[in-house]
Order: structure tokens, then C-alpha cells, then sequence
């Protein structure tokens, strides 16, 4: 065999060897600490498949700022970079499981110079090349094998951040329109309410003329036009805040027909939004999904602590030609070397034991983390459901409060009119509208936050 077919031979053994054992547990993953059933309505209900964001946004502005929102939002940029750097960090671990072959070279070119005296020394010629393998592991007992799976899981654990990071993202964007639409309407009423209120406090000035109304009467119609105006402004500086905190969603400026384009109703949302009996479903939100991975790359570092304990097998060689002169360097016969070490540990005063009793804590700690995840997935669609079973009674009761009360108002203002009430009763009447108004806003506007809220207890992000 040649010196070259030598060195090749001990590279592949070297392959061979590498994870022919590991002493980590076989994974298994955790029961989930929820119940086999979400509350549905339905109790026949399937398991379906998680909730994308375009099956829930269907309003064409919003999948817009959305898409933007995708491309621009730093949020997003930072959990990328965060996946891009533990892909690198991977390889780096990965490289480890191969031999590192390199090849050198040199040339040296000597003489002497004759200055008269006897030669007493000089400097000769000299070429080398040579190939070597350095310091290769062979991995008898898992533990390169073993961080490499902690970080690939490690690396997969980000890849699903970005994936839950990306849902946030789009619902955020989706939460934010739809609290422009309500500020938007509530803004609208207060500016229709100043207008209705300031024709009254015209009149009841020309019925306090006429010797009808009293000073109280114009006073409190005075008094219900600057509440009026007071929230107006209110809901005008909401509106602009809206907008603010959509521009930083986003990332950047926002395109021109946004604001027309945020309406409560018709909601820009899908309503049918299909919810199955299976609690399953979400083991597959990537932020559970996260979690265990780092579950799953705890484990492997328990795998590489224990391989700790047990001996460390080296391989180095090299193999390669050398000569006083470079034409005749490959001419002459090579040289090689070989020389596998061993590392036994015998005391280290406790250090890998401490190493062990870490890896196993942080692996309980990852176990508590990955059983919190589901619960607290579990909790989001829960209370996403309650709302859902109760929101459309909500506001048809409120959409017939505001029904009442809108005749209410006009019975007490005519009343006013001739003389049967006074001008309290108006105020009373203009006060239950008005609330009514705005609970149905509000109601709405809930409604409508409720479907996010689904989609971010059951949404996915397409791989």
C-alpha cells in the first residue's frame, strides 16, 4: 500500500469509527399536560389543519401591509440573522465529525559566498511537501456525534422562532388595523355627536330667548358640546397613534389608502374559521415546536456529557516527499507518520460530573418549558373560543341597545321641544346612545380581535 493509500485508509477508519455508540436516552417526547379536547361547540369536530394568514386576512389593503410588513419589519431581519447564525454555528459543529486533511509545502534556495576565507559552512537547497491529517477524533462514544445533534436541534429551534415570530408579525399588523378601524368609527361618532349637540345647544339658546329653557339648560348643552369635542380630540391623537405603530410594524411608510381602507364592517376577516376537537393541533405551532427542539438538543448535550467520562481517541498522521533539490522532489521516497493518542480522565475535581448535573438540569428545565409552551397554547385558543361561543349574542344585543336608545333620544328631544321636559332628560337620552355606540364599536372591534386571536393560538407558517 502506498504512504498516500495509507494516510486514505486512516481517514476512512477514522469515518467509520465516528458515533459508533452514543450514551444519550432514546428521545421520547413529553405527555402533553392539556386535555385530549379543545372546548368546541362541536364535539364531532376533526382535527384540521393549522391556520396559514391568508385563509383569515382576506381584505386585499391588509394582506398588503401585511406582505410589507414580511419584507421591512426588523423584528423579523433580527430572527432571521438569528437563524443564519446558528446554521453557521451548526456547520461549525458538523465539521468536527470529518478529519481536517491538509496539505503544506516549501522551498528553501541556499549557498555560500566566497569572500577569500576558508569555507567553514553554507546553505544548501531544500523542497518539501507534505499531507496530513491533525488531531482527528474518533467518536467511540458519541459525544462529537452528540453536539451535533445539539446543534442541529439548536438550529431547528430557531428556524421555528422565526416561523412563530413571523405569525406575530402578521397578526400584530392584522390587531393594529383593526384598532384603527375602531378608533377610526369612535372618532367619527364623538365628530357626529359635536354636530348633533351643537344644532341642540343652538336651539335651546333660542328657546332660553324665547323664555322656555332656562340658563341650566343652556349651560349643561354647552357642557355636553366641549365633552363632545374633548373626545374627539382624544380619538383623533388614537388614530394618529395607530398609525404610528403600524409604521413601525411595518417597518416602513405606509402606502396611501391604508387609512380609507381600515373598516370594521364589513370585517376584512374570514369568520369561518375551521377549529377542530383535537387538542393535537397545537404541537404544531412553531413556537411549541421550538420549544421541543431545545428539549431535544438538552438531551444531546446529556449524551456528550456523559461521553466525557470515557477515554479520548486521537488520530494524527502525515505523509509526504522532501529533497535538496525541487526538479527531483517527488523522485526520491516519501516519508510518513502516524501517531494515534489517548486521553483517560482521571480526576478533575469534579468538573465533568458538574458538566453532567448541568446538562440534566437544563434538560429539566427544558422539559417544564416545553409542557408550559402547550399549556399556554392550549390557554390562548381556550379563551379564543369562549369569546367566539358568546361575541355575534353581544352584539346583537347591542346592535338593539343602540336601536332603543337612538328612539329614545328622538322621543326626549321632542318632548323638549314643547315644553314637557327639560333638557336633562335630552342629556340622558344623548348619553345611552352615545354609549350604546360605542359599546357596539367596541363589540365589534372584539369580534374581530377574537379572529386574530384564533389564528395566533392555530396558525402555522408554511415551511
Amino acid at each position: 500500500m502506498t504512504r498516500i493509500g495509507l494516510m486514505s485508509a486512516t481517514a476512512l477508519a477514522g469515518l467509520l469509527l465516528s458515533g459508533c455508540m452514543s450514551l444519550g436516552d432514546d428521545y421520547v417526547a413529553p405527555e402533553a399536560p392539556i386535555p385530549a379536547a379543545l372546548p368546541v361547540v362541536d364535539d364531532a369536530g376533526q382535527e384540521v389543519a393549522p391556520l396559514v394568514w391568508e385563509d383569515v386576512f382576506l381584505s386585499p389593503e391588509l394582506r398588503e401591509l401585511v406582505q410589507l410588513s414580511l419584507d421591512e419589519n426588523r423584528d423579523l431581519r433580527i430572527a432571521a440573522g438569528n437563524v443564519q447564525l446558528a446554521r453557521a454555528q451548526y456547520g461549525i459543529t458538523r465539521a468536527r465529525r470529518v478529519p481536517t486533511v491538509s496539505a503544506s509545502g516549501s522551498v528553501t534556495e541556499g549557498g555560500t559566498i566566497n569572500n577569500g576565507g576558508n569555507a567553514g559552512g553554507g546553505f544548501g537547497d531544500s523542497a518539501s511537501a507534505n499531507l496530513g491529517v491533525t488531531a482527528f477524533e474518533l467518536d467511540l462514544f458519541g459525544r462529537v456525534s452528540s453536539l451535533n445533534e445539539a446543534a442541529l436541534q439548536s438550529y431547528l429551534a430557531t428556524e421555528e422562532g422565526e416561523r412563530a415570530a413571523k405569525i406575530s408579525i402578521a397578526a400584530t399588523v392584522g390587531e393594529i388595523w383593526m384598532q384603527l378601524a375602531a378608533d377610526k368609527a369612535l372618532l367619527a361618532l364623538a365628530e357626529d355627536t359635536v354636530d348633533v349637540q351643537s344644532e341642540s345647544l343652538g336651539l335651546t339658546g333660542e328657546l332660553f330667548d324665547a323664555g322656555v329653557a332656562t340658563e341650566l339648560d343652556v349651560r349643561r348643552a354647552s357642557a355636553s358640546v366641549e365633552t363632545a369635542r374633548a373626545q374627539s380630540a382624544q380619538f383623533a391623537a388614537r388614530v394618529e397613534q395607530d398609525l404610528n405603530a403600524l409604521r413601525l410594524v411595518v417597518g416602513t411608510e405606509l402606502p396611501e389608502n391604508i387609512y380609507d381602507a381600515a373598516q370594521l364592517t364589513p370585517t376584512p376577516l374570514s369568520e369561518d374559521i375551521p377549529v377542530g376537537q383535537s387538542s393535537l393541533v397545537l404541537l404544531k405551532r412553531p413556537d411549541v415546536q421550538a420549544a421541543e427542539r431545545q428539549l431535544m438538543a438538552a438531551n444531546a448535550n446529556i449524551a456528550a456529557a456523559r461521553a466525557a467520562f470515557f477515554p479520548t481517541i486521537s488520530l494524527t498522521g502525515n505523509v509526504g516527499y522532501a529533497s535538496s533539490d525541487l526538479g527531483d522532489l517527488f523522485d526520491g521516497s516519501a516519508g510518513w507518520s502516524f501517531g494515534p493518542s489517548i486521553s483517560l480522565p482521571i480526576f478533575d475535581g469534579g468538573l465533568r460530573q458538574s458538566n453532567l448535573d448541568v446538562s440534566e438540569a437544563q434538560q429539566q428545565i427544558a422539559v417544564a418549558q416545553y409542557e408550559q409552551a402547550i399549556q399556554f397554547a392550549f390557554r390562548d385558543t381556550a379563551d379564543a373560543l369562549a369569546i367566539a361561543r358568546t361575541i355575534d349574542d353581544r352584539v346583537g344585543s347591542l346592535t338593539r341597545l343602540v336601536d332603543d336608545t337612538s328612539v329614545t333620544l328622538d322621543l326626549s328631544d321632542e318632548r323638549f321641544r314643547v315644553g314637557v321636559d327639560d333638557y336633562l332628560s335630552v342629556l340622558d337620552s344623548q348619553r345611552l346612545y352615545y354609549d350604546a355606540r360605542q359599546q357596539l364599536i367596541q363589540a365589534e372591534l372584539d369580534r374581530n380581535l377574537n379572529l386574530i386571536g384564533l389564528y395566533r393560538a392555530l396558525g402555522t407558517w408554511p415551511e
